[in-house]
């Protein structure tokens, strides 16, 4: 089968093997080698990096939108009085799969010395699980307890933690909304029984975020209804679109919001340091690349009688450019595809990799009391992997363009001079 390619593809596959006629072949082969390692080892650590950074995205993108909406409508009256026909309104729209009513507010929360700020969000039991994870995410205490005239509130583990509060105790809500006294404008102050504490598994919940009755929450902030809807969406990668279709569709004056835009820094940082990453490892294959180029340039030099020979049988300087291409592309592509294949059954695996790596040097490398996840998540794309190789094979592909042009302007008498 091989018989049948044109020389110049034969010519290159004989020269990516190592000669037995002197150790200069051998050691070049061994070069060629190095280049096709240092680039498969390049594409499998940027596929394992970018998908254990996905993994990470992936993991805490999933723990903010357990409390997150994925769409927040707000009536800009101050209150959604007839909220369960903007939620019929709302259901209209096939990707809504979850609709529940809410109030928030910011306050401080005082319990003995310890204050702390705090999101206050009232809410119904009964419909919160529609929208969100936090009654399953409660550790103690019910979230069903949240009934309205009991003046319970449910509190984030880290929050519970820094007021020093316990099941059944008390804390006070102090809101900015003042009162007027005789004695000056006062902070408007309730006390709340702590009924429940939830974990997220985020620490900007966990530890700034508080949930109520939604109507103790209308009666502390004077509201003849709810701040809004909250709504869940089949989709949630949909969820500006499908914030402009109810924009549209929704009857009122309102205000739409989706979970990206509550977390636009966050995922920003996130999209920069990704992109910051794939360029750092992309150096690793430009490294391999230009060492793919000081091989092929030593291959020419070491090849110059045989080049010369070609010309001589009346090989034209396209066909000897093409056999060094040949040679140097057949290298990235194998070292691409051996990159490929490690670095997608390192990310595949990874749960099982890390352990034990830990377990063998016995290290952890994620404290769940510090990160709340104890184990590296990986989170591989297809097309990552396609961007990745495909970026290697071109900067093989270009590391071959002037040892190749170089080959082609050997002069046959020049070269047989000294032979």
């Amino acid at each position: 089968m091989l018989k049948n390619l044109p020389f110049e593809w034969l010519v290159g596959l004989r020269y990516t093997r190592a000669g037995k006629r002197s150790g200069r072949n051998s050691f070049i082969s061994f070069i060629s080698l190095i280049s096709m390692a240092g680039i498969g080892l390049g594409v499998a650590a940027l596929i394992i990096v970018l998908s254990v950074m996905n993994g990470f995205q992936k993991e805490v993108t999933d723990r903010m939108l357990s409390v997150l909406a994925h769409v927040e409508v707000f009536d800009n009256s101050g209150s959604m009085t007839d909220w369960r026909a903007e939620k019929a309104e709302a259901f209209k729209n096939p990707a809504v799969k979850g609709a529940a009513p809410f109030v928030e507010t910011q306050g401080m929360l005082l319990r003995d010395d310890a204050l702390r700020p705090a999101i206050v969000r009232g809410v119904l039991p009964e419909e919160e699980p529609n929208v969100s994870d936090v009654a399953g995410q409660t550790r103690m205490g019910s979230f069903k307890a949240l009934q309205p005239g009991t003046y319970n509130i449910v509190l984030g583990i880290e929050l519970a933690r820094a007021l020093r509060v316990n099941l059944g105790e008390k804390v006070t809500l102090m809101l900015a909304q003042g009162q007027v006294t005789p004695a000056g404008v006062l902070p408007r102050m309730r006390s709340f029984t702590v009924s429940g504490i939830f974990q997220a598994g985020h620490n900007e919940f966990d530890a700034g975020l508080a949930f109520i009755n939604i109507e103790d929450g209308q009666r502390l902030l004077r509201l003849a209804g709810p701040s809004g809807l909250r709504l869940r969406l089949a989709d949630m990668n949909r969820a500006p679109e499908v914030a402009q279709e109810l924009k549209k569709s929704m009857p009122g004056d309102l205000t739409l919001r989706d979970w990206s835009k509550l977390n636009a820094n966050w995922f920003a940082a996130v999209q920069t340091e990704k992109r910051m990453m794939f360029i750092i490892l992309t150096l690793i294959i430009a490294v391999a690349a230009f060492n793919l180029v000081s091989t092929l340039v030593m291959t020419v030099t070491d090849k110059q009688a045989d080049i010369a020979i070609l010309r001589t049988l009346g090989a034209s300087p396209g066909s000897i450019m093409k056999i060094f291409m040949i040679q140097g592309a057949l290298v990235g592509i194998l070292g691409t595809i051996l990159g490929v294949g490690g670095g997608v059954l390192v990310a595949l695996n990874i749960d099982v990799i890390v352990p034990f790596i830990e377990h063998l040097l016995g290290v952890q490398f994620l404290s769940k009391d510090i990160y709340f996840i104890s184990t590296v998540p990986s989170d591989l794309r297809w097309p990552d992997v396609t961007k990745i190789g495909v970026l290697a094979v071109i900067l093989a592909f270009l590391a071959t363009l002037y040892p190749s042009w170089w080959a082609a302007r050997v002069k046959p008498a020049e070269a047989l001079r000294y032979e």
